[in-house]
């Protein structure tokens, strides 16, 4: 028993585990939205971020993944008829995506689960500013991603 609360406060001070299990339960949280559009959480900022004529390259920038996990991500969505691929005419090295009818009309939908789970965690914990806390953490993933 001494042992697990030892663990309990090592842990409680690790900023990186509070950010994981935050990270978790609030994933959590967006998979029952998301199953009716058969998507994961990366499957949602994918749809939330692509533009017609983007590349997969610069997904992969602004999501901060790598080919070998948006290729598989890709094909998925290709798949469910949300996105097409396609080489682009400028530069056959380069693959464009754009969305398909079915695939804006789910991007359109997609927002409101964002601010009904937002609006759950504040409602869930009045101590919590959401602006606040999104602000902060705006501030600390730019100043990780210019340190590297």
């Amino acid at each position: 028993m001494m042992g697990e609360n030892m663990t309990d406060n090592i842990l409680s001070k690790e900023l990186c585990f509070q950010l994981y299990i935050a990270s978790k339960e609030i994933i959590k949280k967006y998979n029952s939205y998301l199953n009716r559009y058969s998507l994961t959480y990366t499957g949602f900022i994918a749809m939330l971020a692509i533009e017609n004529e983007m590349t997969i390259n610069k997904l992969g920038d602004e999501l901060s993944l790598d080919s070998g996990t948006l290729s598989p991500l890709l094909k998925r969505l290709e798949a469910k008829g949300y996105i097409i691929r396609k080489r682009s005419d400028k530069d056959e090295r380069s693959v464009e995506l754009f969305l398909t009818d079915k695939g804006a009309q789910v991007k359109k939908e997609l927002p409101s689960i964002s601010l009904e789970i937002g609006d759950s965690l504040v409602s869930c914990n009045e101590n919590i500013n959401y602006d606040l806390l999104l602000s902060q953490l705006l501030t600390l993933n730019k100043s990780l991603k210019t340190e590297i």
